[in-house]
């Protein structure tokens, strides 16, 4: 893909402001962007597609770190294929969230003292829509305050017109296959939404309650019982034993008598059962627990509920019906206690419980006729989607817990009791039908006709979202061109709830898995690596990150943490960090620019290039292909590092700082430079482009005076190959100057302040070309005729050849100073010898290592005591302190 808009024809440092005002420009640069249609896709374009749908945020939601982090990888992906030349689609879209949606307009309406049976199920949707287009959705404007590069003109909702569409379509066809079937089994209950819902929306807590020991029966045909929940002895209907439980093989197939309501019920023998955990013996009530439950499929007990929607007790004949769950958990407790019945109690005993994740209510257990989808046909071919390499998970080891979910996979429940959402499509007859329409056919009309109540698990639409979004169940050009989709990007967290399925949907609808690749990063926690929670106060809001530091900080922060499958911690001193970095490549641009750098200007022969432009050259050519390679991998963190560590280490601290004396000297080598630096900047911007997508676009179309960076193609030609040989003579310069910078620094010398030195043996370390750089980077005078040193410094630039400086530093050295610097580099030098010793004096070592390591390891062992001899000296030559 190359650049098409015409170059500007006046640009450069006055382009830009003296510094990065993130807030002052973002808001205007993205909808320029959006304006122009940059982020717009186009499936007759003749490109190769890449897609990814955005994971839907809930209608209710507000951006958090969650978002964040899928946005930017997310971001960075498809701004990297733009540039690629690929038609890249990143479609954008919001979730109708049922439960939190309906639970936002219920506590309104619920200020007058009203609920939604006040006002009939048709109004009460009706409200909802007036929230949703009035105050739903201040996430997609949050979304572009962070950059997403969305095609806007895609935006969806999962109960648009269009998805409602593609919902009733495949509700209508597993109908017909047999994969949607009702009955009655054990769900969540949520007695505050009077519904069903997901374990997603469970939130299991440690809290305190009671162990209560219970005796049921008498003398010989006594059992002791344990629960924490007191009130559903109520609706028991065994005592359950292990078979070969010698302490109750007599009561096999007896009955004991129910305390409170006298009933019989019978003693069961169950392998379940753990004959060495209390008794030994259990209670079941398969109405209310989940283990209870399936100990009554298989031994035919009656499934009595005992609870109503809103966890009342109702229905057992007892004077506890009409009392609060928890109300009747103390008074049948007391009552047991009259009766001698309680054996134990242990309080407080701290057990894990499920609440409702919106409400914080404690959910119940409970029977209920609900709808169903039949999972295990739909899992096996997502299953064999991954195991076949037609989805590839990253981390690798991720897959192994996306293979633990489908094969051990339940039955789905899909209903709930709510009134926001996806109606089931199944209406009941008279005579006791039952009718499922697709979205074309026409509801039965007549005296008893009515419509199942119920609404679809959000999970239900969601999981269509890779192609519902694309316009199935037509054959839309968008679903032949973009299906399947490239990547999907989200957390490990919801790699059952979501991710598994829309792998079931896909390769069941459209025959093909959703995705070519999964990404599952890690959670963002606080920077000891704790959880984030507002009860801690250790949560970070992006939005006051955007607000404070820019974009663009977050985004490289977020990326720079974000290693496959791994949690990464967040603070924001990292984020202020980021931010510097944006301040670094600002200004090194500004310098450039005001040098005459362009990125117009052709590059010297390779003949006329410095030692310095023929290394930056090779380090771009090899960081570009590290990027390249990470990047394809979904490595954000090592890319990103790579990055930071080119621009600040390497532009910024070294060759910036020897182009200077470059373009000091004027004339060609000054003309190279400047083609050099505005080639070096155009890959870099470009190449940090996806990470940090603001402040590359104003500084390089500064550079270039194009229009956009976000149409540039990327930049595969970047650089030249590595010359090792000016590479070893621009790394021993650095070493060098760093050296004599540190003396200097040691010594108290001012920064400002020359001094006058004789550089000796240049020329057997090849380095006499750079006489001039070292000099000006160092501070360093050419010696006049009264030179006297005062101090030398040694520094081991090229095998054993050193580079002696002699310095005069107008008065005498700082002797302790100097002994300190040298007995640091004496520490170094010896511990470097330890290490070589070890390894050589280790026979296991030489005889298997080849020859070429045990070889390096004898120079590394040569070089050291080289230099303990050579610091040795030095210390012994130094004046008493």
């Amino acid at each position: 893909m190359t650049e098409t808009l015409p170059p500007r024809p006046a640009h450069g440092a006055a382009d830009l402001p003296a510094k990065w005002n993130p807030g002052e420009v973002e808001g205007d640069m993205y909808q320029r962007w959006v304006d122009r249609g940059y982020f717009e896709a186009d499936p007759s374009s003749g490109k190769p597609p890449f897609c990814i749908v955005i994971p839907p945020p809930n209608v209710t939601g507000s951006l958090h770190l969650g978002h964040a982090m899928d946005h930017t990888l997310i971001d960075a992906l498809t701004r990297r294929r733009r540039m690629q030349g690929y038609d890249a689609l990143w479609l954008p879209g919001m979730d109708h969230a049922g439960i939190a949606t309906q639970s936002v307009v219920e506590r309104q309406i619920a200020v007058d003292g009203k609920t939604r049976h006040d006002f009939g199920r048709e109004l009460f949707v009706e409200k909802v829509w007036d929230w949703k287009r009035e105050s739903g959705g201040s996430i997609l404007g949050q979304m572009r305050r962070l950059g997403d590069g969305v095609d806007w003109s895609r935006e969806r909702f999962t109960l648009d017109d269009g998805l409602s569409r593609a919902v009733q379509t495949v509700f209508k066809k597993m109908f017909d296959d047999g994969l949607i079937y009702r009955a009655e089994r054990l769900v969540n209950w949520s007695p505050s939404l009077q519904s069903a819902i997901s374990d997603i929306e469970v939130d299991h807590k440690e809290v305190e309650g009671e162990l209560v020991s219970m005796r049921y029966g008498d003398g010989d045909r006594e059992i002791v019982v344990a629960t924490t929940r007191v009130e559903t002895m109520l609706g028991d209907t065994a005592v359950a034993v292990h078979p070969d439980d010698e302490r109750y093989t007599h009561l096999h197939g007896t009955t004991i008598t129910m305390p409170i309501t006298g009933r019989e019920i019978p003693v069961v023998a169950d392998d379940y059962v753990d004959p060495s955990f209390g008794s030994g013996a259990v209670k079941i009530t398969p109405a209310h627990d989940p283990n209870d439950f399936e100990m009554g499929r298989r031994h035919d007990l009656p499934m009595p509920t005992i609870m109503d929607e809103a966890g009342v007790i109702a229905g057992t004949g007892t004077r506890f019906d009409g009392m609060d769950r928890f109300e009747a958990r103390v008074a049948i407790r007391e009552e047991l206690a009259g009766q001698g019945r309680i054996v134990a109690e242990k309080r407080p005993y701290v057990h894990s419980v499920g609440h409702d994740s919106r409400t914080g209510v404690v959910i119940e257990p409970r029977l209920s006729l609900q709808w169903f989808v039949r999972v295990e046909r739909l899992a096996k071919a997502s299953g064999d989607a991954v195991r076949s390499g037609e989805t590839t998970i990253h981390p690798k080891e991720q897959a192994k817990r996306f293979f633990d979910w489908v094969d051990g996979m339940h039955d789905w429940c899909i209903s709930r009791q709510l009134w926001w959402g996806h109606r089931i499509p199944v209406w009941y007859g008279p005579d006791g039908e039952t009718v499922c329409l697709g979205p074309d056919d026409e509801a039965p009309t007549g005296e008893g006709w009515r419509r199942d109540e119920d609404v679809l698990d959000t999970w239900f639409s969601s999981g269509l979202w890779p192609f519902s979004t694309l316009g199935w169940p037509d054959s839309t050009a968008d679903l032949q061109h973009y299906y399947p989709t490239s990547v999907l990007v989200t957390g490990y967290d919801i790699l059952f709830f979501w991710v598994v399925r829309m792998m079931m949907f896909g390769t069941y609808a459209m025959e093909k898995a959703p995705f070519e690749h999964v990404y599952l990063h890690g959670l963002i926690r606080d920077e000891h690596g704790k959880k984030m929670s507002k009860s801690k106060g250790n949560v970070i809001d992006p939005l006051e990150m955007i607000d404070e530091f820019g974009a663009d900080a977050l985004r490289f922060t977020i990326a720079r943490g974000s290693n496959p499958g791994t949690d990464m911690s967040l603070s924001t001193e990292w984020v202020a960090a980021s931010r510097n970095f944006t301040t670094k490549l600002w200004n090194i641009t500004r310098f450039a620019l005001s040098k005459g750098a362009s990125a117009d200007l052709e590059l010297p022969a390779p003949a006329d290039r410095t030692d310095a432009d023929r290394w930056i050259l090779g380090r771009l050519r090899e960081v570009r292909e590290e990027i390249d390679e990470l990047l394809e991998s979904f490595q954000f963190a090592k890319a990103t590092e790579g990055l930071y560590h080119f621009t600040w280490d390497e532009v910024a601290d070294w060759y910036v700082e020897l182009a200077k004396p470059q373009l000091e000297q004027g004339g060609a080598v000054a003309e190279g430079t400047q083609a050099v630096l505005g080639h070096v900047l155009d890959a870099l911007l470009r190449m940090l482009h996806p990470i940090v997508p603001f402040v590359t676009e104003a500084l390089w179309t500064a550079l270039t005076g194009r229009e956009t960076v976000v149409t540039a193609a990327w930049p595969v030609d970047a650089g030249a190959p590595v010359e090792p040989d000016a590479v070893a003579r621009v790394q021993a310069v650095q070493k060098l100057i760093t050296e004599v910078r540190r003396f200097r620094t040691e010594q108290g010398l001012p920064d400002r302040r020359s001094v006058a030195a004789k550089l000796e043996n240049l020329a057997a370390a090849d380095l006499t070309g750079h006489e001039a750089a070292v000099r000006f980077l160092t501070r360093l005078d050419a010696p006049g005729d009264d030179f006297a040193a005062t101090a030398t410094i040694e520094v081991p630039v090229s095998g054993s050849t050193a580079v002696h400086v002699e310095l005069d530093t107008s008065g005498a050295i700082d002797v302790a100073a100097e002994r300190a610097r040298l007995g640091r580099d004496l520490a170094a030098a010896e511990k470097e010898r330890d290490q070589a010793d070890k390894k050589l004096n280790n026979p296991k070592f030489t005889e298997k290592a080849p020859a070429d390591v045990v070889d390096g390891i004898r120079a590394r062992q040569e070089t050291a005591l080289s230099e303990i001899e050579r610091i040795g000296a030095r210390l012994a030559a130094l004046p008493e302190s």
